[in-house]
């Protein structure tokens, strides 16, 4: 495993790291649960994401459990949970003070933890004033509930004023965004936070690497019977990406990328992973699985990153046709 520095912060993550979306509490049961997560920890991963709205918090629950049950060192581990979606009551959703504190809270006391690692707000929250939602992030950390706190799908200028909102007040700022990322998903983490890297130092911990399984190949013969898009929770994202005709343009590019990552000597997870890893602004691509067979083989796609040279590039950018246009320069 490599690790690298999520943004300017000090703090190590897994280039690879393991996350619950999905499949903990829905796809899995506890048994295979601990097994994908000690598949990942022994590869190396020390990062482990969370949500309070996975599963209604049975995802928080489960990761707890297996924690304690692996008896793995608190301090060896990078633990993060997200605060937006709590419950169905007036103040249990958003961004506020109240479902800030009452939100890290009950999380933690799923998660069996005095303490989370990273702590994002799961989306932005139209409602609720930047400035609460800072003072607030500001608190979590104050009390040792949370060492470090981001965003997730904010916006850059969302992003900047939460970042100068703290620094104005000497608060701890926001360090770092989860966007959605891979080959079908590029504009904001290459064009819209371009700037954001090298002005507050900002780290991505980007998720659904594989398009929700699209970019395995998976797919394009139907949807497989033990597949998240098979159950009938997730009937939207089936009908999203294989049902509309962008889906179905996406599968057709998908069978063109499957020969170039047979040229290249890579499966299809490990090509699309490997492409993740390449850009040097992503801290850490957060993976999933079902089973701990598909945990292995993805860890594997971190010796894979050179197996993309240039030419293998250029080919997936054609085959894309996506790539987003650098800034221009108008100096002579």
């Amino acid at each position: 495993m490599k690790y690298r520095f999520l943004g300017r912060s000090g703090l190590k993550v897994s280039a690879l790291s393991f996350g619950s979306w999905v499949t903990f509490g829905d796809q899995i049961d506890e048994d295979i649960a601990y097994n994908c997560m000690k598949e990942a920890y022994d590869a190396g991963v020390n990062f482990f994401d969370n949500a309070e709205a996975y599963s209604e918090g049975q995802s928080e629950k489960m990761m707890g459990s297996i924690i304690k049950k692996a008896g793995w060192k608190r301090s060896d581990l990078v633990l993060s949970t997200k605060i937006f979606w709590g419950g169905s009551g007036p103040n249990d959703a958003g961004l506020s003070y109240k479902h800030i504190m009452e939100g890290t809270n009950a999380a933690l006391q799923r998660m069996k933890t005095d303490y989370v690692d990273l702590i994002f707000c799961h989306r932005p929250d139209k409602y609720t004033p930047i400035e609460e939602t800072v003072w607030a992030m500001n608190q979590v950390i104050q009390q040792g509930k949370a060492f470090y706190w981001g965003t997730s799908e904010w916006s850059t200028e969302q992003i900047r004023e939460a970042y100068h909102i703290a620094k104005a007040n000497n608060l701890r700022p926001p360090l770092m965004e989860q966007p959605q990322y891979n080959m079908f998903h590029r504009d904001r983490v290459e064009k819209e936070y371009a700037r954001l890297y090298d002005e507050i130092g900002l780290g991505t911990t980007i998720w659904s690497p594989l398009a929700s399984g699209l970019l395995t190949g998976k797919y394009n013969d139907g949807v497989p019977d033990d597949s998240r898009l098979s159950l009938d929770k997730y009937k939207w994202l089936r009908e999203n990406l294989l049902e509309t005709e962008s889906g179905k343009r996406k599968l057709e590019k998908v069978e063109k990328l499957a020969k170039v990552s047979d040229e290249a000597g890579l499966t299809m997870p490990e090509l699309a992973l490997a492409w993740c890893l390449k850009n040097k602004n992503v801290s850490t691509v957060i993976t999933g699985a079902s089973k701990p067979e598909q945990v292995k083989q993805n860890m594997k796609a971190i010796d894979k990153v050179d197996y993309i040279t240039g030419d293998i590039m250029e080919k997936i950018d054609e085959i894309l046709d996506n790539k987003p246009e650098e800034e221009q320069n108008f100096r002579p």
